[in-house]
């Protein structure tokens, strides 16, 4: 090996730390971003160089991927009946803001759920994504139904653990009458019999996931794909209005990181500094 070959060595444990650094800071950055799965460095060995007799020395350190954390964060209250909460493994299933339908394949995936209804009356994250059913629609609730008496749409008044959605429609004089939910397009039905529930899916392997901006993923080779867009079965998976999720990230632990890792950069800075003295020795050797 050669004299200088240990400043490599110190020279990939400080780029490593670095990229942790890195993951640390975006894990504080969103402690109170709804929804946030906060992630974690893993560090692989490089390969190393045989020295005989079956040793071998290290040539330094990688990383090996950026690993996202998808424990549940705590639950909070809020005062609006769409912010949902999943109790449970699943995640809501978004189509993009340009589109009306997707498939468990195509959807974008995500435990934030902090949604409203927009001015053409789509269920919408704060970017625009468009929450979808369990048919692979764009949950839009009419504006209108045809009666008699004709109603309008006022508000979506609950959802239930199941992911059925009430909503509050009222006539001319006043008058309300509360509807569920049947599809995008359809008249809204009398009772749970008919409607359509929100989706809610489990993902073959989340780890597998990829991260998109906004608390959002989509799928890869390596998630598997689910085999439909299905619902809440209201116990081992259900969704709690007025609630939403917080990030996961636990500051305390995230702090501790933080020394570890400047200890670690600032451990491998000297491995740089202390060969740099030992090849300024050699040097003097032929002085």
């Amino acid at each position: 090996m050669s004299l200088t070959s240990s400043m490599y060595t110190g020279l990939s444990g400080l780029l490593a730390n670095a990229s942790a650094l890195n993951v640390e800071g975006n894990n504080l950055a969103n402690t109170n971003t709804v929804g946030f799965k906060g992630g974690e460095t893993l560090f692989s060995t490089m390969l190393s160089s045989s020295i005989g007799n079956n040793s071998q020395i290290g040539n330094g350190v990688q990383v090996q991927g950026v690993q996202t954390e998808y424990a549940a964060g705590s639950y909070q209250s809020s005062t609006s009946v769409t912010d949902l909460a999943i109790q449970g493994n699943g995640f809501f299933a978004l189509a993009g803001p340009n589109a009306t339908t997707a498939t468990a394949a195509t959807a974008y995936y995500t435990r934030a759920g902090s949604f409203s209804v927009n001015s053409s009356n789509y269920l919408v994250n704060p970017d625009g994504y468009k929450v979808l059913d369990t048919a692979g629609n764009a949950i839009q609730f009419p504006a209108t139904v045809a009666g008699p008496p004709a109603l309008t749409f006022q508000k979506v008044s609950g959802i239930d653990g199941d992911g059925n959605i009430s909503l509050l429609y009222a006539d001319a004089s006043g008058d309300t009458s509360t509807l569920y939910y049947a599809g995008t397009g359809a008249t809204p039905a009398a009772t749970t019999a008919t409607a359509v529930k929100m989706a809610e899916v489990d993902v073959p392997n989340p780890q597998g996931m990829l991260s998109q901006a906004g608390t959002l993923f989509t799928l890869t080779g390596a998630s598997g794909t689910p085999a439909a867009l299905t619902s809440a079965n209201g116990t081992s998976e259900k969704l709690l209005s007025n609630e939403l999720e917080a990030s996961n990230v636990d500051l305390g632990t995230e702090l501790v990181n933080l020394l570890t890792t400047q200890r670690a950069y600032s451990a491998n800075s000297k491995t740089i500094t202390t060969e740099d003295q030992m090849t300024q020795t050699v040097l003097g050797l032929v002085q």
